[in-house]
């Protein structure tokens, strides 16, 4: 299996205890005027309008993340052919999705330490479906391994300091992720989303989380763009299947509608439960999408508090 850097800075924070993540990207972008109804999402900004993705990337920072997670979702490959944008190209906004985040980080006051996440979405984020609410695309881990690998390649090049293989719907994608990540020389995190005890897909979490168990370049599973009622039996399942630090970074609790490109419901997300997440092992906790910076200001303030 892939080994990650002995000294990787990120780890070590880890073990001293938990680390703030940002929130949505997409929900602060849209927050601030600009239009994500393109099949790319929040990655079409990154060749239109980086600043935008900048500043929002500072607007997590100064809220009280320790952890920023790139505007690379979406970005592929394949989905910028589509729009007809040569790989030369695509590669180079993949690289920009990492240093957009670095000069937020960069020029972000204060001396706290801050990292830069480069998210790795699952095969379904291309589609622009709603795939990543159902997985099992019908494709073998080979094939989803050989799409993966050259965007995680151009990732970690990058700079990054850790690729976040987040809301992975599937173990069997979890599998190819994995099988992509060896030999990068860069430590990454396994994120899958869930519904109850069970990845999208169907198979039962601890099964999906125990993949990573002796994957030593994998430092932290866990779960992402969930119901945040979910997070609690999911960290205690992580710590139990895989032994790892484990990540929360749950949406609103609101639904996606696939068909109407919108979200649907009440917020549910509660800084109160962040406690409950921590006891249970996370040491990496945040929000996902419609969780902006007023709540994680409200996550670190309840982090420094403990």
């Amino acid at each position: 299996m892939s080994v990650h850097p002995p000294q990787s800075p990120l780890t070590a924070a880890l073990a001293e205890g938990p680390l703030v993540l940002d929130g949505g990207m997409s929900n602060q972008l849209a927050a601030a005027g600009h239009d994500l109804s393109d099949e790319l999402w929040s990655a079409r900004l990154l060749a239109d309008r980086p600043e935008a993705i900048v500043q929002a990337h500072a607007a997590y920072y100064a809220a009280g993340a320790q952890v920023a997670i790139t505007s690379s979702y979406q970005a592929t490959f394949e989905g910028f052919a589509r729009r007809g944008t040569g790989r030369a190209e695509a590669a180079a906004l993949l690289r920009r999705s990492v240093e957009l985040a670095d000069r937020a980080r960069r020029e972000t006051a204060g001396d706290v330490p801050r990292w830069v996440a480069a998210s790795v979405g699952p095969y379904g984020a291309m589609l622009a479906d709603g795939s990543e609410y159902r997985g099992d695309y019908g494709l073998s881990v080979a094939e989803l391994e050989r799409f993966h690998r050259p965007r995680m390649e151009v990732l970690a090049e990058a700079g990054a300091d850790v690729l976040a293989l987040e809301t992975v719907p599937d173990a069997r994608e979890a599998e190819a992720l994995l099988r992509a990540l060896d030999g990068l020389g860069v430590p990454a995190w396994l994120s899958y989303s869930v519904a109850g005890e069970r990845t999208r897909a169907g198979q039962p979490l601890a099964e999906a989380f125990a993949l990573a168990a002796t994957d030593d370049a994998v430092i932290a599973v866990g779960v992402n763009c969930c119901d945040p009622q979910d997070v609690e039996q999911a960290v205690a399942l992580a710590v139990e299947a895989a032994g790892k630090p484990v990540v929360v970074y749950p949406n609103s609790g609101e639904t996606w509608n696939a068909r109407t490109r919108a979200w649907e419901g009440s917020s549910r997300f509660d800084s109160h439960l962040v406690e409950g997440w921590v006891e249970a092992g996370a040491r990496l906790v945040g929000g996902c999408c419609r969780v902006g910076p007023d709540a994680i200001t409200a996550v670190a303030e309840s982090l420094i508090q403990r």
